[in-house]
């Protein structure tokens, strides 16, 4: 845990340069490479993200994929809490498809992810109402939509929703757990994460940023 929340400090750090400097790469970089090699050794069995390539993620110039290893739940959902506190607006709904066997930790991340939204309500999966709604209240997005698509059994089914209406509205943020089973209703700029169980409690993490 004391590698991850040191490596979440620095994201909310110089995301604050970030915005400061805009396209400053240069003097980024340099603040940067210290705290990554920290974040290479303990988090991520020395094969982390290079600064230069973290900075592009964090502006979205970078379609990459960045790897997290946690150790326990309370770390999944530390990990879904600080990219829910880096994400921007863009065309459309920010839209991410989590991808995992059950048990796997997308529940657990997503609840870490709204607490990041400053979202105070009690995260469970919506097995059988298919979707939640939760207002932000603060910051540049208003709803987070949370769904669970285990029991769809045809993407049709989202029409129902209203699924098209709330993907482009750039106000939104939503989170897709099974989105395997409403492939054809997915937007093309969709981020997926991935969850693979190692042992016990322990999970890899993959975010594939514009799969």
């Amino acid at each position: 845990m004391e590698g991850l929340c040191y490596f979440a400090n620095t994201i909310r750090v110089n995301l604050k340069l970030i915005l400061q400097k805009n396209n400053d790469y240069a003097t980024i970089k340099k603040i940067m490479t210290k705290n990554i090699v920290i974040f290479d050794r303990k988090m991520n069995n020395g094969k982390g993200v290079k600064a230069a390539n973290l900075v592009k993620i964090i502006k979205g110039l970078d379609k990459t994929k960045t790897f997290f290893f946690a150790e326990k739940s309370g770390e999944t959902k530390e990990i879904g809490k600080e990219l829910s506190g880096i994400l921007k607006p863009q065309k459309g709904a920010l839209v991410f498809g989590l991808k995992g066997e059950l048990g796997a930790g997308k529940t657990t991340f997503l609840q870490g992810f709204a607490k990041g939204l400053g979202i105070k309500n009690k995260i469970i999966s919506p097995t059988f109402v298919i979707m939640n709604r939760f207002p932000i209240k603060k910051g540049k997005f208003t709803n987070f939509y949370h769904l669970d698509c285990y029991r769809i059994e045809d993407s049709k089914e989202m029409k129902n929703l209203e699924f098209e209406e709330i993907i482009n509205n750039s106000k939104n943020i939503v989170c897709i757990e099974w989105p395997e089973k409403i492939k054809k209703a997915l937007p093309k700029n969709i981020n997926m994460i991935k969850f693979d169980v190692l042992e016990g409690d322990k999970r890899k993490i993959i975010i594939d940023y514009g799969e």
